[in-house]
């Protein structure tokens, strides 16, 4: 999901640039925040998810302020990510807490993961917000997996939106606009 107007519109598939952005798990952009060569890309398995990330702050899903864009796509080769549902956290000297815990460690642990593990494409983690449903936290480096073209490219104004986001807003217990 993505916006694409408001104080930061971007494209539905251009990693940020800019940060470390304070709202944001798994930035591995280095302090202080700014532009850099780091980008990151948030994406998810489930559209349900999605939703429960990206409103999360408001809890109230607005299909128009900010035009957001609901994106579905399929990478175009293998990415490797680093699985933080497993054990992995826990043999590494952290917990599950890394990815439901506070922000600026979780960001600390990223910045780490990216420096020692070069092969890595991004994060694999249980959303701390849709009942530990997988979430991905994409490095720079996955950019030339992103496909040109999504299966699914809508704006959440759709018509054919209506009651699927409808039955999310429910799941949640968010409001809708």
């Amino acid at each position: 999901m993505y916006f694409a107007a408001g104080p930061y519109p971007r494209l539905w598939d251009e990693f940020r640039h800019f940060g470390p952005v304070g709202t944001s798990r798994f930035d591995h952009h280095d302090p202080p925040p700014a532009t850099q060569d780091r980008g990151l890309l948030y994406a998810a398995e489930r559209a349900p998810t999605c939703f429960a990330e990206t409103f999360q702050a408001t809890r109230t899903i607005n299909r128009a302020r900010r035009d957001p864009w609901l994106v579905a796509f399929a990478v175009e080769r293998d990415v490797r990510v680093l699985d933080l549902q497993g054990l992995w956290p826990t043999r590494a000297g952290a917990s599950q807490a890394i990815s439901s815990g506070p922000r600026p460690r979780a960001r600390e642990w990223s910045r780490s993961i990216y420096a020692q593990y070069a092969d890595v494409d991004g994060l694999r983690y249980p959303s701390s917000m849709f009942g530990g449903a997988i979430a991905f936290a994409l490095f720079e480096r996955a950019e030339d997996a992103i496909p040109r073209r999504p299966v699914v490219h809508l704006p959440l104004t759709h018509p054919g939106l209506q009651w699927p986001i409808r039955r999310i807003v429910a799941e949640l217990g968010f409001n809708l606009v």
